[in-house]
């Protein structure tokens, strides 16, 4: 799935993609959905940015955050972690999925962060939830 609100995906994948009554979204990257890289911007910026992504491709698939059940994220630098705790908490509420954050040196084209996420589609009889 590619939304039409969001910019093409940069590369040989999809957006997002459902299976098995799962919703996988692709790491998503700080760009706007006219395209425009938010590489400059500070660290809160993108990660706004990242997760604004997020939740529209996961609406795509018929999901929201409250059924997110496992997030990833790739940040460059462990100092930007709380201030993205922070911009995550706010997304999410009192949802809290699983969750890695992972330090790393660099990103693809010099981006502070990327994210990508697993969701359950409540309408599919196998899932369950707590």
């Amino acid at each position: 799935m590619n939304p039409k609100s969001m910019t093409a995906p940069g590369g040989h994948y999809s957006h997002a993609v459902r299976a098995g009554g799962l919703v996988f979204v692709s790491g998503q990257l700080p760009v706007t959905a006219q395209g425009h890289t938010l590489k400059d911007a500070p660290f809160g910026v993108q990660a706004r940015q990242s997760l604004d992504n997020c939740r529209v491709a996961l609406a795509e698939a018929g999901c929201r955050f409250v059924d997110v059940v496992k997030t990833t994220v790739f940040i460059r630098g462990i100092e930007h972690w709380q201030s993205f705790n922070t911009h995550y908490s706010e997304c999410f509420g009192s949802h809290r999925p699983a969750r890695s954050v992972v330090p790393v040196p660099e990103l693809h084209f010099g981006y502070l962060i990327e994210i990508e996420m697993v969701a359950w589609l409540a309408d599919v009889p196998e899932n369950l939830s707590d």
